[in-house]
This record gives C-alpha cells, structure tokens and sequence, in this order.
C-alpha cells in the first residue's frame, strides 16, 4: 500500500505540472489564473495543514537538529545571494526570487513519500519535523520578510512586521503551537476537513507552476537557474552534513533525514511566495519545473552517501 501511495504521488506531480504547461497552449483558457491559485494555496491550504500537524509534536532536545536544518538553510541563502547579488548589481527581486527558492526544501510534498520510500514510515516523524517546526515555520515568517523586503526595495521595519503578522499561515501556526502547549487537539472530523484542505496544496500549486513555465532559451534565467540549484541541490545539503555529522558529532537516523529532507528540489510555497510578490515569477517556477526532476538524480547520490554516515 505505501508503494502504490509514494507512486501516486509522484504521478500527481508530473500530472498536475504538466497540465499547467498544457493549458498554457489553449487560447482561451485563463493562464493568469494562477495568481487566484496561489492565493488559495497560501491563504486556505498551507494554514490547515499546520493546524492539523503542529498540536500533534511532542518536544524535546533532539528535535533541535532536524528543526533548525530549514532554519541554518534559509540563512545561508540569504547571506550568499544577497552578498553577492549586491557585488554583482542583481536587483533586489532577483535576489529576493533565489533566497526564497534555493533556501527551501522542498520538505513535505515531495519530501514525504521520499522518505517514507527509502526510511519506512517511522521515518515520517523526522521529516514532518524537518517541515512543520522548520521549512515551513521559516516560509511563514522569515520568507514572508524577505518578499517584501526584496519586493519594495526598503520598506519600513513595521509595514514587513505586520505583514509577517497579518500572514494567514503564520497565525495559524501561533493557535497550533497554543494548541501542543496546551496539549490539545482539534475534533476529528475538523481535523479530516483540515487534512483534505492541505491536500490540495501539491495539486494547486504544481499546477499555478506549470502555468507559469517557460522554456524559453534565450532567457536571461539559465544561468541564475543553474546557480540556483547548485546551492540548493548540492551545496546546502553538504553543508548541513558537515555541521551535523563532523563538528557535532551526531550519526542518528534521524540525521540522515535530515539532510535528505534538505537535499529535496525547491519548497513550492517559497516559489509560490516569490510569484506573489512579483519576485521573478518566471525564475521561481523554473526553479520548481526543473528542480524537481533534477532533484531525483543528487537525492539518489545523496542517499548514497548518508548510508555511510
């Protein structure tokens, strides 16, 4: 049965990217649909899933390591892009497009059924920590600051507060963490509801992506694509091997989640977050459309190496 699952979720994202791509090519269909789409995403499906997964962690030290990988990753992007986007005069939505998509993984749509594939369920536990506490935690409030830092220039300090604030997933993540703190769950048949909500996501998002891509090559993205997915694919993870495995000593299982959880393509929410804010849209879905494949090649060799950690 979790063979037949994992198979038909990596059906559903080549089909649901792939249609996006295809109703591009019809005249009449709506392709800036995609704006209402990521709307939907951000503002319904991501706030049910940290509902429905949040109240159910159970906390202690050990779940720093897979927690702050999201976090140790995002900082690294934005000290690597924005220093050199500012040596080599990027502008700020291009730096702000590669922060967002080369500093998240991509932990949940495509990182769960990897890793229940390769680690069985009980690795579940790990990788929902990689995403909830960690990726997502970050998309919802240091990937909200830096799409509107980066998407206006230099606003004031309050305005990007309040709409990290004001951000839909960040306040339920606020209720849910209220929620474990008290130790309490939602009713069953809301917590149904929330989890076919946040099922949508994949779907809905793969497909505003697709809409999106282009393959055009004579775009100025390439080489900011390959860039891009050279740190997010190959330097990131390596870096989190190496501060986890060499300088902290730590050879768990857990550990080796982690960094295949860190390993995975770009986090379609930050792309999605990168459209919304008109940081690169183009770029942001490249970074998706390519990533992903690609992605299925460095997991293997890094799957290799962390069997021998």
């Amino acid at each position: 049965m979790s063979g037949t699952y994992d198979m038909n979720n990596f059906i559903q994202i080549f089909f649901f990217l792939f249609l996006g791509l295809l109703l591009q090519k019809v005249k009449r269909f709506p392709t800036h649909i995609y704006k209402s789409i990521n709307k939907i995403v951000i503002y319904v499906c991501l706030p049910a899933i940290t509902l429905y997964h949040i109240p159910k962690i159970k906390w202690n030290n050990d779940l720093l390591f897979p927690i702050g990988a999201g976090w140790i990753s995002f900082f690294l992007a934005f000290v690597f892009f924005h220093f050199l986007g500012r040596r080599l005069g990027w502008s700020n939505k291009l730096i702000g497009c590669l922060v967002l998509t080369a500093g998240l993984s991509n932990s949940s749509f495509l990182g769960y059924p990897i890793v229940e594939a390769l680690f069985g369920k009980k690795g579940l536990e790990t990788a929902i920590l990689v995403d909830q506490p960690g990726t997502f935690v970050v998309v919802s409030t240091l990937g909200v600051f830096v799409a509107a830092f980066y998407s206006k220039g230099s606003p004031d300090a309050w305005s990007i507060l309040k709409k990290v604030i004001l951000f839909p997933p960040f306040i339920t993540f606020v209720v849910a963490c209220s929620l474990n703190v008290f130790n309490y769950d939602l009713d069953l048949n809301l917590q149904s509801v929330l989890l076919k909500v946040g099922s949508l996501v994949t779907p809905l998002a793969l497909f505003s992506v697709g809409l999106q891509l282009n393959f055009d090559r004579r775009s100025q993205h390439w080489r900011f694509l390959r860039l891009g997915l050279f740190f997010r694919l190959i330097v990131t993870p390596f870096i989190i091997m190496v501060l986890y495995v060499f300088i902290f000593n730590q050879h768990s299982e857990a550990i080796k989640i982690t960094i295949i959880e860190i390993a995975m393509a770009p986090m379609i929410t930050g792309a999605i977050l990168a459209s919304t804010y008109g940081l690169k849209p183009k770029l942001s879905s490249m970074m998706i459309g390519f990533g992903i494949p690609i992605s299925f090649i460095t997991l293997a060799i890094w799957y290799f190496i962390v069997s021998f950690i």
